[in-house]
């Protein structure tokens, strides 16, 4: 229970403590960082800080890992849970935010610790945080391996082994500027809905509001939000659905299925149906587009988006894409296009997830790997002659992607690549890394 509520700062520290806790045990950090804004009533200055303290210290754990192991008489993965995450939220302010004085970070840390069970550890808290800002006053900086991967594991705070596949797929020069992307601070994406408003007309309406959006070149119905304030969902337009949040590479998937009005389409693992209402706003609402996912949780989302942007056309259905074609024989060959945003290792999404790095591991890639095959070859039965698969991920790992592909070419010669294309972190244009490979079944 936080009893300090009156020093100024606290009570976003302790969000975003907490939020560090809730990652720690498992949570994703999106959802831990919803449950934590819940019930508590936050200036926007405050939800601000309070999600710059938690994702940082989340993206910086290995970092700040370090300077503990440095710094402390107990090496980090051996710190009681509770105080290494305290510890990390201290670290990051000195370190990372220079807006920051380092005796606000180390002050209402030290609180934090005393209205807790770290009371008596309140002493460690402050000795531990005035040497970091010694360090930092003098220009202390850690000592980085002589190995390049360990090196750069370190310096950006990412996985030894993925460091290690940077390399080995694109070499240590881009590795290096890959890695940093995955610390960069990712856009604000908007996709202004097609079948109610015009793109001119919703970046007035921002303005208006005070919020300042740009279009995105490449992206015809794309607007990137340069500075706002406040939950998005009380902007102007969001309950009229007059836009979606979605990332500028996400918006760039629908249109390869090149869909009609009026033809069958699959969103295959629609949740939270961000494709799906796209899809549909591409349509014209004049159509049929099929939103599956095996969770009726997550779909109850699918409904929510679909319902605000008033698209008509999805169909939810609560199943997995695996079985459809055993489960629902009279589906086989029956839709004129089908996109697979495959579950995947997210790779690709590392500046926006930043509890991902620490997530995934070669052996959850490994079945992923498995699970995308099944998914490729089971849809394939549903698709009718002369119809369009398209699969994509959010990842840059090539064996989710290309080499997926090329499998799935020598297995079914009946397929017939029209184009495939790999966005990485660091490429022109900006947005997440993902794959697309668009299949025509002949």
């Amino acid at each position: 229970m936080l009893c300090a509520a009156s020093t100024p700062g606290l009570l976003p520290r302790h969000l975003a403590w907490k939020i560090l806790q809730a990652v720690a045990a498992g949570a994703y950090a999106d959802i831990a960082l919803g449950r934590a804004f819940k019930h508590v009533d936050l200036l926007p200055a405050d939800r601000t800080l309070a999600t710059e303290l938690a994702y940082g210290a989340i993206r910086r754990r290995r970092w700040l890992d370090a300077w503990l192991d440095r710094l402390g008489r107990v090496p980090a993965h051996q710190q009681p849970p509770l105080l290494r995450w305290l510890l990390h939220l201290g670290l990051y302010q000195i370190f990372w935010m220079q807006r920051i004085p380092a005796s606000a970070a180390i002050n209402t840390s030290v609180e934090l610790a005393k209205s807790t069970k770290l009371a008596q550890l309140a002493s460690v808290v402050n000795g531990l945080l005035r040497s970091a800002q010694r360090a930092r006053d003098t220009g202390e900086s850690l000592e980085l391996p002589k190995d390049p991967a360990a090196a750069l594991a370190l310096k950006q705070s990412l996985p030894l082994w993925l460091c290690q596949d940077l390399i080995t797929w694109y070499g240590a020069d881009r590795a290096k500027t890959m890695a940093l992307a995955c610390n960069r601070v990712p856009t604000l994406d908007l996709r202004v809905n097609r079948l109610c408003q015009q793109l001119g007309t919703v970046q007035c309406s921002l303005a208006a509001a005070g919020i300042t959006a740009m279009p995105i070149p490449g992206c015809p119905y794309g607007l990137q939000v340069l500075s706002a304030a406040g939950n998005p969902r009380h902007w102007p337009g969001y309950n009229e659905g007059h836009w979606s949040i979605q990332d500028r590479s996400a918006q760039a998937i629908a249109p390869l299925l090149e869909a009609k009005p009026g033809e069958r389409l699959l969103d295959a693992c629609a949740a939270p149906g961000g494709k799906s209402t796209h899809l549909a706003e591409l349509i014209g609402d004049h159509g049929e587009v099929w939103a599956v996912d095996r969770s009726a949780g997550r779909l109850r989302r699918v409904t929510a988006n679909a319902t605000r942007l008033g698209c008509t056309s999805i169909r939810v259905m609560t199943a997995n894409a695996i079985g459809l074609s055993t489960q629902h024989p009279g589906l086989y060959g029956y839709f004129d296009r089908i996109l697979l945003d495959a579950p995947c290792s997210g790779l690709g999404t590392l500046a926006r997830h930043a509890d991902a790095r620490w997530r995934v591991t070669p052996l959850v890639i490994d079945t992923l790997i498995t699970l995308q095959s099944q998914l490729l070859e089971s849809l394939l039965r549903l698709l009718r002659p002369g119809g369009r698969l398209v699969y994509s991920t959010c990842t840059i790992h090539p064996a989710e992607n290309n080499c997926q592909i090329n499998r799935l070419l020598q297995q079914y010669p009946e397929l017939r690549m029209l184009e495939q294309h790999q966005h990485c972190l660091d490429d022109i244009g900006g947005g997440d890394g993902f794959y697309t490979a668009v299949l025509e079944l002949i």
